[in-house]
């Protein structure tokens, strides 16, 4: 399939051009009959005012707001060479300058910009894609890509040998072909910005069948600054939001704030925000700029959410925003709305207030005072109280803990209590210590805090007896296991899914999608920007664990065929509940080696189970780059929770497979991807689960869980049950 002439007119730059060149003779041949003095005038001479078209621009055209649009608007056409200087300017003036149209036409006679004239706005739309970079100094390299069927049409040869000494020195139309069967369905261009002779920004043309017929340009590659610019520029204000371009804007939006953290600092972004709201324009173009500035740190507050309140740079760039839009509300009061949203931003993010009376004074102020005493009583919050989740490790015997669910406040006495229950031990007899480096033990008080402030264990952490001794044997000690009874046979398999499903969502929806960036990025587990992921991770290694540890503790062969039977039970659940975190975990626990070469007890296992449980490894099937479970994933409706391994490893092989930086430009295009493959997140938690509903037994199964941590304990349990023949 070959693209029509009319197709690609529509999108072509110099035929745009044309269009709205058009439109000004057409609109001065209707004034020439009613004011045939002046107007005939300047239009027999065929020359006219600068300041005049752009008067004539912002009156005419809907999307041109002000005079400077307007004047980037004529520059891209003196550029095209569709508009030309009488005094050979290279620069388009708001003035009494002179300048006459080029009468250079398209080929085809089907042009939509020719046959439609009432298509002319449209034109003005698409030129205002490069009217950011048309200011005279820096220069637009076009590159067109086409079929080969495409190079042939007489129009497009009509472009390349285009004569115009401006278009010459601006754009370069460079024409190479691809295979047919690489872009099937659409021409791809792109744009090249040029500062200095070196490119600052690259820009891709995309054809979409749900978008306007106006197409948009997207960021390639550029330097840090120029895509922001290029973002920012791009962006569309509360007004003119809920179109497809809006979408695609804030979508482009979303993919920089998600991962600029891979090529720039969190204090670079706030520098050159602060450039940007402190920019030359005057008048309308400063009241857009600073409230896409304020539209722009907006998002990005609600994005990152705590992440941010803790940069200090960042409170103090936000401080900096707020004076500086408060200044300029006596000029633009339209921007009372924007910055009374942003001044909730700043006290839910950064600030409270002293007292109610401060604010009581506030509201009897005009609007201008009102917001300068709120910016004054505002004061950097103090920090909040810690209250994520933490799995702590309580050591019972050298070579196996208990994995306690938990808070970070739990005090020596409390966890003293929860080994007691779960390990059938008198807490009276028992006693916490913590283990230095050198093996030193020390007593905990029943008071004293198990973490410190900094949220780490104060170390290794040993429930013993008074005699600093373990309270168990190592398990390879088959008498004390003998004695160990299966509490998890007297619990209904799907209440223990809906436990696990339940523990497992409160960890998972505290996740940030920045924590995977960080994640990939930093490979430092456990540090304060990726605890929610960290903590997950761990609990999805956990239940691995136990499922291994509870099968090979189990010495009864009965007992341990319902335990295989019970754990592909709870795996198949746990799928049907959209927990494919502990599916997933459940499932590589009864394949690993020391349980899946326990022939006794899997022939003993009966067939449909053994059914059931070769379905369940579909889902862990690696080949075809987990086809299986990507398409099982896919299927399942929100909220879910993804395995999240598999996810990571996702994102680090975009991170490691693309480079950040082509020709000293940031890859764009690999920002997006990893955006993309990052908002899985956003989508897996867009919506909530439902009740659940679990007593204190099935809950207290899933969050103590009794793990072996020994892989040579576990291959000599898996021994002594089935001796090797």
């Amino acid at each position: 399939m070959c693209f029509s002439v009319c197709q690609s007119c529509s999108q072509s730059f110099p035929c745009a051009g044309r269009s709205v060149r058009n439109t000004r003779l057409v609109w001065l041949h209707m004034c020439a009959e009613n004011v045939c003095v002046c107007v005939c005038v300047c239009f027999n001479r065929r020359s006219y005012v600068g300041v005049e078209l752009v008067q004539w621009l912002c009156e005419q055209c809907m999307y041109v707001r002000c005079r400077t649009t307007a004047v980037r608007v004529w520059q891209v056409l003196l550029e095209l060479g569709v508009l030309l200087s009488v005094d050979q300017r290279v620069v388009f003036s708001d003035s009494n300058s002179y300048y006459q149209f080029s009468f250079e036409e398209c080929d085809s006679a089907s042009c939509e910009f020719r046959s439609n004239e009432g298509e002319w706005p449209e034109a003005v739309r698409l030129l205002l894609q490069l009217a950011p970079y048309a200011d005279g100094v820096c220069s637009v390299w076009t590159h067109f890509t086409y079929t080969s069927e495409w190079l042939q049409s007489k129009h497009l040869q009509r472009l390349h040998s285009f004569k115009s000494t401006s278009v010459l020195s601006l754009l370069h139309f460079d024409m190479l072909t691809v295979p047919f069967s690489s872009r099937p369905q659409e021409a791809v261009g792109r744009v090249c910005l040029k500062e200095r002779g070196r490119d600052v920004l690259v820009l891709r043309r995309v054809t979409s069948s749900v978008t306007s017929p106006s197409e948009r340009y997207v960021v390639v590659s550029g330097t840090p600054l120029k895509i922001l610019e290029h973002l920012l520029s791009d962006l569309r204000l509360d007004d003119q939001r809920g179109a497809p371009e809006s979408r695609e804007s804030e979508m482009l939006l979303d993919d920089f704030l998600l991962t600029y953290l891979v090529f720039m600092s969190t204090s670079d972004l706030c520098q050159a925000l602060s450039a940007r709201c402190r920019g030359q324009e005057e008048g309308k173009d400063a009241l857009f700029r600073k409230r896409k500035v304020l539209q722009l740190v907006s998002h990005w507050s609600r994005l990152y959410k705590d992440f941010l309140k803790e940069e200090e740079h960042v409170r103090s760039f936000m401080k900096t925003l707020y004076r500086c839009v408060l200044e300029d509300l006596y000029e633009f009061p339209t921007l009372e709305k924007d910055l009374k949203e942003f001044q909730k931003l700043l006290r839910r993010r950064h600030f409270k207030h002293h007292n109610d009376s401060s604010s009581a004074l506030c509201q009897s102020k005009p609007v201008h005072q009102q917001l300068s005493l709120k910016e004054n009583c505002l004061q950097p919050r103090s920090p909040a109280t810690e209250t994520r989740d933490v799995i702590c490790c309580v050591y019972v015997s050298t070579d196996s803990y208990l994995s306690v669910h938990t808070h970070p406040s739990m005090e020596a006495h409390e966890l003293l209590r929860i080994v007691g229950q779960k390990m059938d031990r008198a807490e009276d007899d028992t006693v916490l210590a913590v283990v230095s480096q050198t093996g030193e033990r020390r007593v905990l008080q029943p008071s004293d805090c198990v973490y410190s402030e900094s949220l780490t264990p104060q170390g290794k952490l040993l429930a013993c007896r008074r005699d600093l001794t373990e309270i168990l044997p190592p398990l390879t000690d088959s008498a004390e296991l003998s004695r160990r009874p299966v509490r998890l046979l007297g619990i209904n398999t799907w209440d223990v899914a809906a436990a696990l499903t339940h523990l497992d969502w409160s960890l998972f929806k505290s996740i940030h999608e920045q924590e995977l960036v960080y994640y990939t990025l930093s490979r430092a587990p456990g540090t304060g920007h990726t605890a929610a992921l960290s903590v997950l991770l761990q609990r999805c290694n956990e239940v691995q664990q136990w499922v291994m540890s509870e099968v090979l503790m189990c010495v009864s062969l009965n007992k341990r065929v319902q335990l295989l039977k019970k754990f592909i039970k709870i795996a198949a659940h746990c799928k049907a509940q959209r927990n494919l975190n502990s599916a997933f975990a459940i499932i590589m626990g009864l394949n690993t080696a020391a349980v899946s070469r326990l022939n006794q007890t899997w022939e003993k296992c009966p067939g449909k189970f053994k059914k059931l449980f070769s379905e369940l490894e579909l889902i862990t099937d690696p080949s075809l780059n987990h086809k299986a479970y990507r398409e099982a994933f896919k299927r399942m409706k929100p909220p879910k929770i993804p395995f999240m391994p598999l996810l990571l490893k996702d994102i680090t092989f975009i991170h490691e497979g693309n480079k950040t930086f082509h020709d000293n430009l940031v890859n764009f295009e690999k920002l997006h991807m990893i955006a993309d493959t990052v908002r899985m997140i956003r989508h897996c938690q867009s919506d909530q689960p439902g009740e659940f509903f679990s007593l204190q037994s099935e809950l207290s199964s899933v969050h103590y869980l009794h793990i072996i941590d020994n892989q040579q304990t576990l291959f000599e349990l898996s021994h002594k049950l089935e001796p090797r023949a």
